[in-house]
């Protein structure tokens, strides 16, 4: 479609790739593939798909912001008056559909920056922790905050912020769209299907991680932008008093609350992820503390 690129980026994503590149080349021909370092063949398989292919060097650490952004640097240099980019992660399926929804929506409102809609979890059903992706993706519909790493985006908008901040090894999305939203942009999530996740998480280890990974980015995310804002400190502040031992025997009070709103397992897995959040949290101020390298602050936290 004239006017629209996306960016599909991946690293390791083996059979969710070849799914997710089919999903976007039956949409349009104008995308491009960002490789972070894949060991699986998942260049040589997009390539056979006929889609052009940027592995980013490895001389400077990976993270999905900094391939975004490649993608977006090669889109708009194949078609400089690109007007919307898609990001879509290598291990989404697009759905039917949605990229015509994305559009009618985002040419209704001019002050739109982004279109999200609903993604989904393929499997839900495989594991508890694959339930709770799915509980996750099932964002309110209407004017957000920000996007998760699906999306539709106003190319003047993204330029105008200079795009993801590359250093971040997660939650760059809420960074952007924050600072977007500075701009006077808005953030829309529509009421519709957008994308097929698959997380393939079936251990507990996998799970931790994940957590893991979201206390860094909440506590990166914190000192970025956490000045003023009440929600950012709560949170923060949350994960440290709820993984303290002493206020283990309160868990309770914690799990009854949120399950009434939630049900069992949310609250079973959000009381508990107080503790891989927390670690989390610790680790990028320890690292801040200590003043690590760049390659050290920005090193992957990988759950697959």
């Amino acid at each position: 479609m004239s006017g629209v690129g996306f960016v599909i980026i991946g690293r390791n994503e083996g059979g969710r790739l070849a799914l997710s590149i089919d999903s976007v080349l039956r949409q349009t021909a104008f995308a491009v593939y960002v490789d972070s370092g894949s060991s699986d063949g998942s260049v040589a398989l997009v390539r056979s798909k006929g889609l052009p292919v940027v592995e980013l060097d490895p001389a400077a650490p990976f993270t999905a912001a900094r391939a975004r952004n490649a993608g977006f640097a090669w889109l708009a240099g194949h078609d400089p008056a690109i007007e919307l980019v898609h990001f879509i992660d290598g291990d989404c399926e697009l759905v039917p559909g949605w990229l015509d929804r994305a559009l009618a929506a985002i040419h209704s409102d001019e002050s739109l920056a982004a279109v999200c809609g609903r993604r989904r979890e393929r499997d839900p059903s495989a594991s508890p922790y694959n339930r709770l992706c799915d509980h996750e993706w099932n964002t309110p519909v209407g004017l957000r905050e920000t996007c998760g790493g699906d999306a539709l985006f106003r190319a003047v908008a993204f330029r105008a912020v200079s795009g993801f901040r590359e250093d971040l090894i997660a939650g760059e999305e809420p960074d952007l769209c924050h600072r977007i939203r500075r701009q006077g942009w808005k953030i829309r999530r529509i009421d519709a299907e957008m994308t097929v996740h698959d997380a393939a998480m079936t251990r507990f280890s996998q799970w931790w991680q994940r957590n893991r990974r979201s206390g860094h980015a909440l506590a990166e995310g914190f000192s970025l932008r956490g000045e003023g804002n009440v929600r950012l400190r709560r949170d923060v502040v949350s994960n440290v008093l709820w993984a303290l031992p002493p206020l283990w025997l309160l868990w309770p009070v914690l799990w009854t609350r949120v399950c009434l709103r939630s049900g069992p397992l949310v609250a079973s897995f959000i009381t508990l992820g107080k503790l891989p959040h927390c670690q989390g949290q610790m680790q990028y101020w320890w690292r801040k503390l200590r003043h690590k390298t760049a390659n050290a602050e920005t090193r992957l936290i990988e759950y697959k």
